[in-house]
């Protein structure tokens, strides 16, 4: 599953869509926002779980991939809300 980001804030993502849906166990962020200091350069950017279970075609889809991520440790509490973490993503040039 690849996942366009169109803003980040301190870490988190706000605006984000689903550039494919296949494979949502293994999730990429392309990350196409503008980034200032403090919001990617110290810790890994976090995307809701909500908006991630929308994403990859609701709950039964999610479910076993989330597992997965609880058991690697991805699944991260931010301000109360469980978030996924990505230490790893890719910047991407915007599209024209």
């Amino acid at each position: 599953m690849r996942i366009r980001v169109l803003s980040v804030f301190e870490h988190v993502v706000y605006h984000c869509w689903p550039v494919d849906r296949s494979d949502p166990c293994r999730p990429t962020l392309e990350v196409e926002a503008l980034l200032r200091e403090g919001d990617a350069d110290r810790g890994p950017l976090l995307l809701s779980v909500s908006d991630y279970v929308a994403m990859a075609g609701g709950t039964e889809t999610a479910r076993p991939c989330l597992e997965r991520f609880r058991a690697d440790g991805r699944i991260v509490d931010h301000l109360g809300v469980p978030h996924i973490a990505f230490p790893l993503w890719t910047p991407v040039a915007p599209e024209e």
